[in-house]
């Protein structure tokens, strides 16, 4: 069994950003809004800043009380839009349930949007001609890639449909000319598509709902599940399964790392578009 060290691909993509900003004398500028104080949310942008710092794109966090006005959160996201200092935009998600998070997302112009969640950002996914890829999604593929895993023609199975990993994911596995199956919460016997992967992703991020009878011997398993409890972080794949698998990502340290990676990668090509 081999570990997909993500931690460490992830420190490689992120001297090879840093070398890259020093080397043309770039001025990346990020900025992240977040609205209220979800503690998730709060350390997600800590690491985010903490990664930008070390790679030397500039950052700067926009903080709301959970009650802004939605009229005012986008008039801001327009006000950033305008601004050619600013190189990218990111809302952190998830945010508070009175606001409609699509139409915030979608003021975000294309070329700022460094998560590709815009819809425009999603058709051109959709149609083999992507432009900014969701970092999730787009890290996953590098780590196969990176550790020369081969996609096309495989069997595929992804658990989870989120708009921020699952569905992303479809289309880029598709493009790479895989066979997808996508699994969620009502689909019945999930074990008896699980059992065929030869790459299987859980993305569901339930603790250990991915058993180890659920997994082909030999299957590659992306796990990309954060669960914490009592203070440890736990996959959604159960431990016993590291033992019939030939590759797999750790949690803490496979997908996790390689999401802030391909944040810091898209924030410098969306940095080379709004130069041109």
């Amino acid at each position: 069994m081999i570990i997909l060290n993500g931690k460490e691909v992830s420190r490689k993509i992120k001297n090879e950003i840093k070398e890259k900003i020093q080397k043309e004398n770039l001025s990346p500028l990020l900025v992240v809004i977040r609205v209220g104080d979800d503690p998730a949310s709060e350390t997600y942008v800590k690491s985010k800043n903490k990664s930008c710092n070390e790679v030397g794109i500039k950052f700067k966090e926009i903080h709301l009380k959970k009650e802004e006005k939605e009229e005012n959160i986008i008039n801001m996201i327009k006000l950033l839009n305008n601004d050619s200092s600013v190189s990218g935009i990111l809302v952190q998600l998830p945010l508070p349930s009175n606001l409609d998070t699509d139409k915030i997302i979608n003021t975000i112009l294309p070329s700022k949007d460094v998560d590709g969640l815009t819809n425009t950002n999603k058709c051109s996914l959709l149609n083999n001609n992507p432009i900014i890829i969701p970092c999730t999604p787009k890290g996953i593929l590098y780590l196969l890639k990176e550790y020369q895993i081969p996609i096309k023609g495989k069997n595929i199975v992804i658990v989870g449909r989120s708009k921020l990993v699952g569905r992303p994911l479809i289309d880029l596995l598709l493009n790479e000319n895989a066979t997808v199956t996508i699994c969620h919460s009502h689909t019945e016997n999930i074990k008896e598509h699980t059992i065929n992967a030869d790459i299987l992703i859980s993305a569901v991020g339930k603790k250990h709902i991915i058993k180890s009878d659920m997994i082909k011997e030999n299957a590659i398993v992306i796990d990309v599940g954060i669960n914490k409890e009592n203070e440890k972080i736990y996959g959604d794949v159960e431990e016993s399964a590291y033992d019939k698998v030939s590759y797999i990502t750790p949690v803490p340290g496979g997908i996790g790392p390689m999401t802030v990676a391909m944040l810091l990668q898209n924030t410098i090509q969306c940095y080379m578009i709004n130069k041109k």
